[in-house]
């Protein structure tokens, strides 16, 4: 793959062409030159776009498509195509089809029909067997199949020993455990955040307490094993302040938020749109403020989509029937930039790769070509036709978001809008 890209503006910390507009020649894949002006005396494909702007490739640590067994929410293809128009060139994908990513062979079959995607994709199997937080599944061969994490999407593990154990085995090949931060009991079958609205809307509350129990236990196990741990889309800012003081003691844990759980709370519930239902669920003004500050000190190491496809029949229906979650890959780099500036909405984009394997492509000379391009300063209202998605439920319709996304150039293709 060869191409031209002209009078792009490179954002990215460690190149050496960092806040410069230059031409960016490729060749074969890899960056060969970098000037202000380059000729194209080879007749290469020549990409000029308003006000481009490249950086490194995005990364998600939390997306769903669906595939195998519910293709009518998504499709790997069609999701990996969405990702990649919506500027990532590394996703990871959760193990909540049907069945359930819990084996070698799923792991093998799921990276298989990724192959000739230009957003590449990083399998998670699941901790337990068929996600049933009963037997841990083959970790071990899952991780040699190429598996980054182990996670049981949105399902928390109530027994305290398997959660002791999964991460005492793991850490024998340095394997990454997710425990997802809500205690069952505690959470019951609560719909919305306990709080004001859910009292005043009739809804059945599902408190902050339920996440910071889980957090706190899952802690106290981490410093105990002596393991690898990762919390998925906190929400408290009670969460924060645990993970913080974790941190301090210099226990080996991560954490990621949803990116819409940043940006919108419980007031949005007023008008019942089940697309505002969502796991964990939205909370307080000032739990965002909380998780704004985290990701600022670092506290937060990721931001996430937790991208999840649902299909109209389960999501049109009574808000307490609906089923959880919301897209969010096309929204993404939209709505960081309603709330940080263009180069922290960047690294937070980037971050987190070191934690899932991912590699790292700065945009210098002889490296290969893993580009994220957009328009920082783009204002529009986002509708459902920006949405590339099987399934359209979003929580940002109707949004003014800022920035748009041109598309990606990575694992030599070029993927653009």
């Amino acid at each position: 793959m060869n191409a031209l890209l002209k009078s792009a503006t490179i954002v990215d910390s460690k190149s050496d062409f960092h806040n410069e507009t230059v031409d960016i020649l490729i060749e074969k894949g890899r960056i060969s030159k970098i000037s202000k002006r380059i000729a194209n005396p080879n007749n290469y494909r020549e990409i000029q776009l308003d006000n481009l702007h490249v950086s490194q490739g995005w990364f998600d640590s939390s997306v769903s498509f669906g595939e195998p067994g519910y293709e009518e929410r998504e499709t790997i293809s069609n999701g990996l195509k969405t990702a990649a128009l919506s500027g990532y060139t590394s996703v990871a994908l959760n193990a909540n089809s049907n069945p359930i990513i819990d084996s070698y062979a799923d792991i093998t079959l799921v990276k298989s029909k990724a192959e000739n995607s230009a957003t590449k994709l990083y399998p998670i199997g699941a901790l337990t067997k068929g996600s049933n937080s009963k037997d841990l599944a083959e970790l071990f061969d899952m991780k040699n199949a190429g598996a980054v994490a182990f996670y049981d999407y949105q399902k928390p593990i109530s027994n305290p020993n398997l959660m002791k154990i999964a991460m005492q085995y793991a850490s024998n090949f340095d394997g990454l455990v997710f425990s997802y931060p809500q205690e069952p009991r505690i959470a019951g079958s609560g719909v919305a955040n306990e709080h004001i609205n859910s009292t005043k809307l009739g809804l059945k509350g599902n408190p902050s307490l339920a996440e910071e129990l889980q957090v706190a236990r899952d802690l106290f196990l981490l410093e105990y094993t002596e393991g690898k741990l990762h919390i998925p889309t906190i929400s408290t800012s009670k969460s924060v302040q645990l993970i913080r003081e974790a941190k301090a003691k210099k226990l080996n844990i991560s954490c990621s938020v949803a990116i819409h759980n940043l940006v919108l709370t419980d007031d949005s519930l007023q008008s019942f749109d089940t697309n505002y239902k969502v796991l964990p669920p939205l909370r307080t003004q000032s739990d965002c403020d909380a998780l704004i500050k985290g990701l600022k000190d670092g506290t937060i190491d990721m931001v996430t989509t937790d991208h999840n496809p649902i299909d109209i029949e389960a999501k049109k229906i009574e808000f307490d029937y609906a089923k959880y979650g919301t897209i969010g890959l096309e929204t993404a780099f939209g709505v960081l930039q309603t709330i940080f500036t263009t180069k922290k909405a960047i690294n937070l984009l980037t971050q987190g790769k070191s934690r899932f394997g991912v590699s790292e492509a700065t945009i210098n000379e002889g490296e290969r070509a893993n580009l994220s391009l957009f328009n920082p300063e783009f204002n529009y209202e986002f509708t459902k036709d920006h949405i590339t998605s099987k399934s359209k439920n979003s929580a940002f319709l109707g949004t003014t978001l800022k920035g748009k996304v041109y598309g990606v150039i990575a694992n030599n293709k070029i993927v653009l809008k």
